[in-house]
């Protein structure tokens, strides 16, 4: 039987590279330019072709590359194999485009303006590369990259006039790059910026002797962080942080109760824009009472059951809701129920792993009573909806600062 590229491609998951590769290129091109064909099928095909495109199939690539109605993942990836070829320069550069929503298209389309010398691309790609986005941050990099091989940094710099944080992140990262010293970057005004320059920072003596020339509170705080990050010497942090008079962000309503809670779960591990004042005061501040968070739930469960709601079987908020995990248990409670016990259209409480903490959808009395009555403390809308200040949490997509309902009972998919 004749090895075919079918036949090594028989269905997405069952690639045969190593025979893709060693296939005929004519045969290989042909089927990626095949709109009939499976776009897994097709992809195997383009990365098999790597280095050894038919030239005579370029332009048929390309068009498929600009088709904006072909599949979006097969442009990419012809697209990356095609990337440094200058007669897609034009489409690249075309702001009438319109099909740059296919995931992905927007920075592969960006990189390849990079690898092709494009220095108007500079801003977007210093944009993209200040991504907290992985894949997206990568894209940004190596286009810009791409640009100071060919043109030389020097040629990017002029392109980014130091106003945006991300223009300051280039310049701090070309920096280090060359072996210079980004300390002083770490009195940027920008969080973002600040922490990827203590990030670079590799030599505990360089932050000591900045710590002695009395650098401003944000600056300090973040050589602290590095150090720490560096030795682990949490008695250096907390002299710092006394030295500096204990700087903490001021959230109106966030009792120190709450505060704890939120600070040790969040504060060393929060996104890259946040405060650094949460995570040094992660650091120096002693931690909440470890919870016991079964016997919570046992606890939880008795003083429903004593009120007479009947409780149901405590559930992890990722078996709630059949995917993910996060920081609460949910009980459900009286007549109603989903299928196999689990989360339905009931009544449910939350009760948080991270204290004594419960809330529940609307106000029942006799819930938040029984709870009460057990030691919990009820969260209520007008605490729930405080909005904890500079703390950067990923949420759904998002990395802003969240509400304290969400932090408690925090869910992710």
């Amino acid at each position: 039987m004749p090895v075919t590229i079918k036949s090594m491609t028989p269905e997405a998951g069952r690639i045969d590279s190593d025979g893709l590769r060693a296939h005929d290129a004519e045969a290989l091109a042909r089927c990626a330019a095949d709109a009939a064909q499976p776009w897994w099928r097709r992809n195997a095909c383009a990365a098999a072709l790597e280095g050894r495109v038919p030239e005579r199939w370029v332009p048929v690539l390309l068009d498929r590359v600009r088709d904006a109605g072909d599949t979006g993942a097969v442009r990419l990836a012809l697209l990356r194999l095609l990337a440094e070829r200058p007669e897609l320069l034009p489409w690249l550069r075309d702001p009438a485009r319109r099909d740059e929503n296919a995931y992905g298209m927007p920075e592969a389309v960006l990189e390849a303006r990079g690898a092709l010398g494009d220095l108007t691309a500079v801003p977007e790609l210093a944009t993209l590369a200040f991504s907290p986005w992985h894949r997206r941050r990568l894209a940004g990099e190596a286009g810009l990259d791409a640009l100071a091989g060919r043109h030389g940094t020097a040629a990017v710099r002029e392109r980014l006039d130091g106003t945006r944080p991300e223009d300051r992140a280039y310049a701090v990262r070309m920096l280090d790059r060359v072996g210079g010293d980004v300390t002083s970057a770490l009195a940027d005004p920008d969080p973002a910026v600040a922490f990827l320059a203590q990030s670079l920072l590799t030599d505990p003596g360089r932050l000591r002797r900045f710590l002695t020339e009395g650098p401003g509170t944000s600056a300090a705080l973040w050589a602290a962080y590095a150090l720490h990050r560096l030795t682990g010497d949490t008695a250096r942090t907390r002299e710092v942080y006394e030295e500096l008079g204990r700087p903490r962000v001021d959230v109106p309503g966030l009792d120190e109760e709450l505060r704890a809670a939120v600070l040790h779960e969040y504060g060393t591990e929060c996104e890259a824009g946040s405060d650094p004042r949460w995570r040094v005061e992660a650091l120096c501040a002693a931690p909440p009472a470890p919870v016991d968070v079964e016997a919570q739930l046992r606890r939880a469960t008795a003083a429903l059951e004593a009120a007479g709601l009947r409780p149901r079987p405590p559930l992890s908020c990722g078996e709630a809701h059949r995917q993910g995990g996060g920081t609460y248990h949910v009980i459900g409670y009286g007549d109603e129920d989903g299928p196999a016990g689990r989360r339905g259209d009931g009544p449910e409480v939350h009760i948080s792993d991270l204290g004594r903490f419960a809330a529940g959808h609307g106000e029942d009395p006799a819930v938040r009573g029984a709870l009460e009555a057990a030691g919990f403390r009820w969260i209520d809308e007008a605490v729930g909806d405080l909005v904890v200040t500079g703390l950067g949490v990923y949420f759904f997509g998002y990395r802003n600062a969240l509400s304290v309902r969400d932090l408690l009972f925090y869910w992710q998919d």
